[in-house]
């Protein structure tokens, strides 16, 4: 494997010092998932609405389910989006889905990256507004495990059908993650499971070209790794807006520029300086939440 691929006991050392410092926590305000398949892209998918007159002002909120795909596990979630004063007519918004990195959770979004700040300045200088949410993940890599466990599937047919039941706009729907979280955004934009997704942004992307065993627990052995081989699945890709991003000083960096190397049609994003950090993520954030407005709007 390539000296600059991480292993994940190093993603979780890099963890520890980002993004993966908050641990899971239980969020008031508990709401059950529809049950799977009871909202459809189509349903969900009406004439983008007029935008009120009345200024937006980003409000947070959470709640827990347990999953189908997590039996036994709460998985917390939360989310931001921009609301009219009381009284206004709330339009429906399109919503961001966040994955988070390894050793992470939902509260990565909202704590280490204060993403509902920079929704506020990007809401007030003018960009298009759009909710941004994030749920439970584990340390699973968000695809289907030996265990029986399958945070995609739990994305797909409960995460984000709840977020339509929320009352936003699942016909638009972005994905943006960080880390083992962008490696996972990539992975579920490539085989296209996500009816109604616009945009992928994956933030310092965990990502490999060929499977080592000192990949640990990234996946299950060389037949999973083959059957989630997001470089095999670029081609997928050509036709989706895409952004792709890593800090100059981070590890990742060889792998994350031969992934985007071979990647089909435009890729904005970039190299920028920064390492495997928080620090990095909030300053690229703004330009993510630009490209994620224009192709959710």
């Amino acid at each position: 494997m390539d000296e600059s691929a991480l292993t994940r006991r190093r993603l979780l050392q890099l963890a520890a010092a980002g993004l993966g410092a908050a641990g899971l926590a239980a969020c008031a305000g508990s709401t059950a998932p529809p049950s799977p398949g009871t909202t459809t892209a189509a349903e969900a998918s009406p004439p983008a609405p007029v935008l009120p007159a009345a200024p937006l002002t980003v409000a947070s909120r959470a709640g827990s389910f347990v999953s189908a795909f997590r039996p036994g596990v709460a998985s917390n979630w939360s989310l931001a989006a921009p609301e009219v004063p009381s009284g206004g007519r709330q339009p429906q918004l399109p919503v961001a889905v966040f994955l988070h990195g390894l050793g992470g959770s939902h509260r990565a979004l909202l704590e280490d990256l204060a993403a509902q700040e920079a929704l506020q300045r990007h809401i007030d200088a003018g960009g298009a507004p759009f909710a941004i949410a994030a749920v439970d993940g584990g340390n699973t890599w968000w695809h289907s495990r030996a265990d029986g466990s399958d945070t995609q599937s739990m994305l797909v047919r409960e995460f984000v059908p709840l977020l339509g039941s929320q009352g936003f706009d699942l016909g638009r729907v972005g994905l943006f993650g960080f880390s083992m979280g962008g490696f996972g955004s990539l992975l579920l934009a490539s085989q296209g499971r996500l009816p109604g997704l616009r945009a992928v942004a994956a933030m310092s992307p965990a990502v490999w070209g060929r499977y080592d065993e000192r990949m640990e627990s990234a996946f299950d052995g060389p037949a999973d790794f083959a059957a989630n081989d997001v470089f095999a699945l670029r081609p997928r890709l050509a036709a989706l807006p895409k952004r792709v991003d890593c800090g100059s000083q981070d590890e990742l960096l060889a792998t994350v520029r031969e992934y985007v190397r071979e990647l089909p049609g435009e890729v904005e994003g970039g190299f920028q300086p920064g390492g495997h950090d928080s620090a990095y993520l909030r300053s690229i954030l703004p330009e993510v939440f630009s490209f994620l407005g224009r192709h959710l709007a």
